[in-house]
């Protein structure tokens, strides 16, 4: 019933969390004249700028392992999709107690809710950014691969994954605003330590282990051979990494619910 305990929380609050995820995605683009179209047009302009700057600035081949130009691009973007989906949570997450500070001190606030609705709420964002790049798809290959269909396989560890993220850095940030700057500064060094522009087979051999400690960089791997390259991620990757996102999430739940009852006193 342990194990449960997460789910069965989020479901019994899933009326909340429906409500906030609502009104923030109502909120996001509300004083904008394009509105929700804003949420395409910077993914498509993202994924412009870095595929000319390590395509044609720098110099990097754009094989795409034989896809040409068009696969080099998809695969940037499916690689910044993944990671600017967990940068996010990254960022928001340790000022969220924070930022419902008034809810928490007034009323008996179900905080570890919050975390659900940061993700969700992340997550449609990342949904769009993920329609644009199968629409770029099929117009490139005209088709899908077969083993797309996997792709729910490889997200759904990869939500639990950001949950735990989001609960560890949410009651890390409460004691301290310096967890966020922290954030600022080391996920951008993050990126270019994730196989976004290259791929793990481009790391030498003797290295490619380091690089798997980086699970956002395994979930990247795995998207692309799923979705662009039509190949089945390794049974060993997939397992390490689901094991790894499972440990992170309940870790995180845990660490965020001992501490739930001091949140009040420090924010």
């Amino acid at each position: 019933m342990a194990l449960l305990a997460p789910f069965l929380n989020a479901w019994h609050f899933r009326e909340l969390i429906r409500a906030v995820v609502r009104r923030e995605l109502a909120a996001r683009f509300s004083d904008t004249i394009l509105g929700w179209v804003w949420a395409v047009f910077g993914p498509l302009v993202m994924l412009s700028a870095y595929t000319f700057v390590f395509s044609s600035a720098v110099g990097l081949p754009v094989s795409a392992k034989g896809g040409g130009f068009g696969a080099y691009a998809l695969s940037i973007f499916s690689g910044l999709i993944v990671f600017n989906l967990y940068s996010e949570i990254a960022y928001r997450s340790p000022s969220l107690l924070h930022e419902h500070a008034g809810f928490i001190k007034k009323s008996i606030f179900p905080s570890e809710t919050l975390a659900w609705t940061a993700t969700i709420r992340a997550c449609v964002y990342s949904a769009i950014s993920f329609a644009v790049l199968l629409v770029f798809l099929v117009v490139l290959t005209f088709r899908l691969p077969a083993t797309s269909v996997l792709l729910p396989f490889v997200f759904a560890p990869f939500f639990l994954l950001l949950l735990g993220t989001s609960w560890f850095l949410m009651a890390l940030g409460s004691f301290t605003r310096d967890v966020g700057y922290l954030m600022i500064s080391i996920v951008p060094v993050l990126m270019f330590a994730t196989p976004i522009f290259y791929s793990i087979d481009d790391v030498p051999p003797d290295l490619r282990i380091y690089v798997h400690f980086n699970l956002i960089g395994n979930y990247v791997e795995m998207i692309r051979n799923l979705l662009l390259l039509d190949t089945v991620p390794s049974l060993g990757l997939y397992v390490g990494t689901t094991v790894a996102s499972i440990v992170m999430f309940y870790f995180g739940y845990g660490f965020f619910m001992k501490y739930k009852a001091v949140y009040v006193d420090v924010i």
